[in-house]
């Protein structure tokens, strides 16, 4: 059975079509700039994940040199040693096998750091496009923040500080439900970092993405059901 993956071309395709959504609906608007903002970053991931699942070849190289290079300074150092010629002091002994493990474990962390290092610039790439995705989350939660059904109810009252509420009770929730659809989207983009990188640290903070957009989806849909208990409204729309 094939491999199920996330196909980045048809995320691009989705995000394409709720811009033009979201255009058509609300001419103007923030949300719009968002949505095309997100466009942005979903075909920057495709190419930034590409890159982090393809092999750096100029590190694996280096790192393969220099493993040899400490291979073989290891084995001159293992052929140079000689056999004492007079009996070895128990103190003496302990000194010198101390002085060996000390060295041994040394030299295992720098290979270590060496055979990791191509992991960690990956890494560090994934987790700063993820940082921006969790931004962008938390803009599309500052939009939907003061759309408030209670506006549309008639229980709230027009306040100068706050902007004109204009919206009817369909363009609200389509409002809503767009945001809520980026929100998805904004995850679904997080998850192409990990489908070719298997790496605990950027599957975990993949994960916190999801759960964020989860979880400001899940208060924008507590609006909706609000809006939704009202019973339908006419203009159907995209």
């Amino acid at each position: 059975m094939p491999e199920l993956r996330l196909d980045a071309d048809a995320v691009a395709k989705t995000i394409d079509l709720l811009c033009r959504r979201v255009e058509e609906r609300f001419p103007g608007a923030g949300l719009s700039h968002v949505a095309r903002e997100l466009a942005r970053i979903a075909a920057q991931t495709r190419e930034t994940a590409a890159a982090i699942a393809r092999p750096i070849l100029t590190v694996r190289v280096a790192v393969a040199v220099l493993i040899a290079l400490v291979t073989m300074f290891l084995a001159g150092t293992f052929a140079s040693l000689r056999r004492p010629r007079e009996p070895v002091e128990a103190f003496q002994f302990i000194q010198v096998l101390e002085s060996g493990i000390n060295d041994v474990v040394l030299v295992g962390a720098g290979i270590f750091f060496l055979v990791t290092l191509e992991t960690r610039i990956k890494r560090r790439r994934a987790l700063a496009a993820l940082r921006e995705l969790r931004a962008v989350a938390h803009i599309i939660d500052m939009h939907q923040l003061t759309k408030d059904p209670a506006w549309v109810t008639g229980r709230g009252e027009k306040s100068s500080i706050l902007p004109p509420r204009e919206m009817t009770r369909f363009e609200l929730s389509r409002y809503l439900d767009y945001c809520s659809e980026m929100l998805s989207i904004t995850g679904k983009i997080a998850a192409l970092y990990i489908q070719s990188f298997d790496d605990d640290v950027a599957v975990a903070a993949v994960n916190e993405v999801e759960n964020l957009t989860t979880g400001l989806s899940r208060k924008i849909w507590q609006k909706l059901m609000i809006l939704y208990a009202m019973g339908p409204e006419a203009p159907a729309g995209p």
